[in-house]
Parts: structure tokens; C-alpha cells; sequence
């Protein structure tokens, strides 16, 4: 256990609510907030039993009752921050917060700092870093299996598959230190050694792609999937929105233009959250407001993991369909002939070099199913795996990539037949890479940089 001075910050949502709490950790969270707590039997909380609660009034320091309240007590090591820690549940009104936070404060504790309380039961060895980094995505979660999954880490499978990673690469630093050691004493070398280190080498390298395979499903799990949809003006990119959201979020008309910003909304697809941008359509305008969203569209599809391209089959395909199909065809998309219900003008052979292409009626929901369906496949090879372990978070990939490349080093020297002790210095860097994950191998200034993302009340 570390010594920390006490802190304390508003644990639940700012705003107007039924109960807010307020976090109290440290050494001296019982004996602080027993100066500002007066309970209904007139004890004093000091010997107050762990994890029972008490009722009573919060006071200010001249005796005035400021809220109605419950306390709780959580003795540490067995709290959240694994130090002692008392929560007052107070009224949720603003003022009501702030002036039992400013009295917590006055009586000696001190305002947390961003991610403070999880950067604690990090130090205080009650969890890593990656089950800590995981807390915040549970809070950040859009869907229930980004849900899962943030909660699967944070429950430490990751964690798991890193230190059994870690282990072997250890294993196999323990058998280069004993060839070396035998060099040394020049007794005669075991020559199966270098054979058994590049076996182990190869075997983690395998071992490590399977994990690397899941980041970018991963990645679109936890941070969602950015789909644009773009085309020229009055093709149906509003009607297709409103369509997947089932719900009039973007103003229909036949007038160009009409879409002058981007418009974002969040939808789950089977677990899976994608953020939709309806864009401004594409063409070249005179219009100053107009031709600023027209610049806006062109941001968010370099931006996009996705671009749904739509064409108006009622219309002939003209300058401007080819103005943007030139533009998104060096990246992932879908093309979407809408108004399929109308005669159809655009000449298919025009466009038989795409691919992706489904037919659709935004205005009716025809084909949405299919439009579904077609991104799982791109994205996911048609079926989520929700059982199996993923890297969702961009730190870790960057981490394992780097262990891959030193243990592809180290194989490469292997190959040449170099000294067993340069060797090592590559796996040595492999298995800090792989410590940086859980925080086993990790600067001071990095750990401070990935706490302070979080909220203050976690």
C-alpha cells in the first residue's frame, strides 16, 4: 500500500438528480468527513463498522445543516482505491453537491484529480493498467457488447493472455541466460538451445498475430464504427438516415442543398455502434453555407472507416456522381441505388467496376436489412465473435506490435547465428512491451497521461 493524502470528488453525473455521491479516499476519509457529519443516534463515526451505512446531516463548520444524508463506509484493502473510503450519498441538486464537496474539502481532504481513484487501485496493485484503462470504457460503452467486452477486460482476461505471454517470453530469456552462463564457464554449449529459443520465439510471434487479429474488430467495438454517407444533393443520404434511425432526425425536401452541415447520430447494428455522418451533398456551388458543408464532406470521408456511396437510379449517372465515385474509390464502401421504386434511368454497365452495390428504397426500408447484413461481412467477416478475447484499445495494439517486431528481430539474428546475448536484448525489449500493456513496464509520465483522460469522480 502506497501513502496518499486523502481526496475527494463528486463520484456521479453533474446536473439535477434524485441522490448524488460523493467519494471521500485516503487515510484520514473517516476521520474528515466525521467532523462535518452529524448522525441521527449522535455518535461519532470513527468506530463506524466497514461496509455498513449511517443517517444523518451534513454541517458546515459553523454548525449549520447543509443536506440530509447517508453515509457508507468501505475499509481498505476491500474498497475500489484499496485504501479506506467513505461515500456520501447526498441530494442530487447542484448546490446541494457543491457545498457538502466545498465542506469535504475545508475539513481536509483534497479535490481528486482526473482518474484519481482508479489511478490509485492501480498503484495500490488492486488492478493493471489495462483493467484500469477498461473502467472507463464500461462508462464510455454504446452498446452491450462494447458493454461485454469493456467488462471482460476489466475483469482481467487480457490482463490473463499478456502475463501467460510474458511468462514464455521469460522462458525463454531463462534459456539464453543459461547458454551464456555455460559459454562463460566454457564448458561445451548445449547446441539445441539456439534451436529451442527460435521454436519459443516463433511460437510467441504466432501467439501474439492471434491477438493482433482482433484489434481492429476490436477497436470498432469499443470506439464504433464511422460510416459516412455521401452522393450528390437530393439523393435520398437523409431519407437513408432517418431510415436506420427510424426516426425524422434530418429534414427531407426535394430542394438541393438542403443538408448544409454534417449531421451525426449514433445506431446499434447487432452490438456494433456506428457513428453516422449524413454529409452535405457534393457538388460545386456558389453557395458560401453550401459550399463550407461541401469542404465538411470531404473531411469526414477522409475520415471514415466506411463510405456509403448513394445514386439515384430515377436519374442518369452525370459529372457530379462521377466527381465523388472517383473520390471514395480507394476506400472501403457500399453503393446504394435508391429510388428503386421509380423508373429506373442510370445504366448499370456505367457502373459494373464497383463493388458492394444493393439496391434500395430509402423512403420505404427496402434493402436496409441487406445494407446491414453487407457491413457485418466487410467488417467482421459476416458473424461478431463476442466470446473471444480482443485488443479494443489502440495503446495495447501499438504495445504488441512493438513485442512483434523485437521477437522478429530476435529471429532474425537467431537465423544469422549472432551472439545468444544480443539475442536477448531484443526479447528483453519484447517482454517491456508486453509489461506496458498491464503497466508491469511503464514510465511515470505515461501512466499520469492515460489517467488524466478520465473523469474526475473515477
Amino acid at each position: 500500500m502506497k501513502e496518499f493524502d486523502t481526496i475527494a470528488a463528486v463520484a456521479t453525473a453533474l446536473g439535477e438528480g434524485g441522490i448524488a455521491i460523493i467519494r471521500v479516499s485516503g487515510n484520514k476519509a473517516l476521520e474528515i468527513v466525521n467532523k462535518i457529519f452529524n448522525a441521527k443516534n449522535g455518535k461519532n463515526i470513527l468506530d463506524m463498522k466497514p461496509y455498513t451505512m449511517k443517517y444523518g446531516h451534513i454541517i458546515d463548520l459553523n454548525n449549520e445543516i447543509l443536506d440530509e444524508v447517508i453515509i457508507s463506509f468501505m475499509k481498505g484493502p476491500r474498497s475500489f482505491t484499496a485504501e479506506d473510503t467513505v461515500e456520501i450519498n447526498c441530494h442530487g441538486g447542484v448546490i446541494a453537491i457543491n457545498k457538502v464537496l466545498q465542506t469535504v474539502i475545508k475539513s481536509g481532504a483534497r479535490l481528486a484529480e482526473p482518474g484519481e481513484f482508479t489511478k490509485r487501485a492501480f498503484l495500490n496493485g488492486r488492478i493493471d493498467l489495462s483493467q484500469a484503462e477498461a473502467i472507463m470504457d464500461i462508462i464510455a460503452a454504446k452498446t452491450e457488447l462494447s458493454m461485454k467486452s469493456a467488462m471482460a477486460q476489466s475483469q482481467g482476461k487480457l490482463s490473463q493472455e499478456i502475463n501467460r505471454l510474458r511468462a514464455e517470453v521469460l522462458d525463454i530469456l531463462a534459456l539464453i541466460e543459461y547458454a551464456v552462463d555455460f559459454t562463460e564457464d566454457d564448458e561445451e554449449p548445449d547446441e539445441t538451445i539456439p534451436i529451442k529459443v527460435k521454436n519459443s520465439v516463433q511460437q510467441v510471434i504466432k501467439e501474439i498475430d492471434v491477438l493482433l487479429s482482433t484489434a481492429d474488430e476490436g477497436k470498432i467495438i469499443r470506439d464504433g464504427l464511422s460510416m459516412v454517407i455521401v452522393g450528390k444533393p437530393n439523393v435520398g443520404k437523409s431519407s437513408l438516415l432517418n431510415s436506420l434511425l427510424n426516426e425524422r432526425r434530418a429534414i427531407v425536401t426535394d430542394i438541393a442543398g438542403t443538408t448544409r452541415d454534417v449531421i451525426e447520430e449514433y445506431i446499434n447494428l447487432d452490438g456494433i455502434p456506428i457513428r453516422l455522418v449524413d454529409t452535405a451533398g457534393i457538388r460545386e456551388t456558389d453557395d458560401v453555407v453550401e459550399k463550407i458543408g461541401v469542404e465538411k464532406s470531404k473531411e469526414k470521408i477522409n475520415e471514415a472507416d466506411l463510405v456509403i456511396l448513394m445514386l439515384d437510379t430515377s436519374r442518369e449517372l452525370d459529372d457530379e456522381d462521377k466527381e465523388i465515385i472517383n473520390y471514395i474509390k480507394n476506400r472501403n464502401y457500399i453503393v446504394l441505388l435508391n429510388k428503386i421504386d421509380l423508373n429506373r434511368k442510370i445504366s448499370l454497365h456505367k457502373i459494373d467496376s464497383l463493388k458492394n452495390i444493393i439496391e434500395i428504397s430509402a423512403k420505404t426500408g427496402l434493402g436496409i436489412t441487406e445494407l446491414k447484413e453487407k457491413i457485418k461481412e466487410l467488417f467482421f467477416n459476416g458473424k461478431i465473435n463476442t466470446e473471444s478475447i480482443m485488443v479494443t484499445n489502440t495503446r495495447h495494439k501499438q504495445a504488441l506490435y512493438r513485442a512483434i517486431e523485437n521477437l522478429a528481430l530476435s529471429l532474425e539474428g537467431l537465423n544469422k547465428n549472432e551472439f545468444l546475448d544480443l539475442i536477448s536484448i531484443y526479447v528483453t525489449s519484447s517482454l517491456r512491451s508486453l509489461g506496458e500493456i498491464t503497466g508491469a513496464e511503464l514510465e511515470e509520465d505515461l501512466v499520469n497521461k492515460i489517467f488524466a483522460e478520465f473523469c474526475c469522480g473515477k
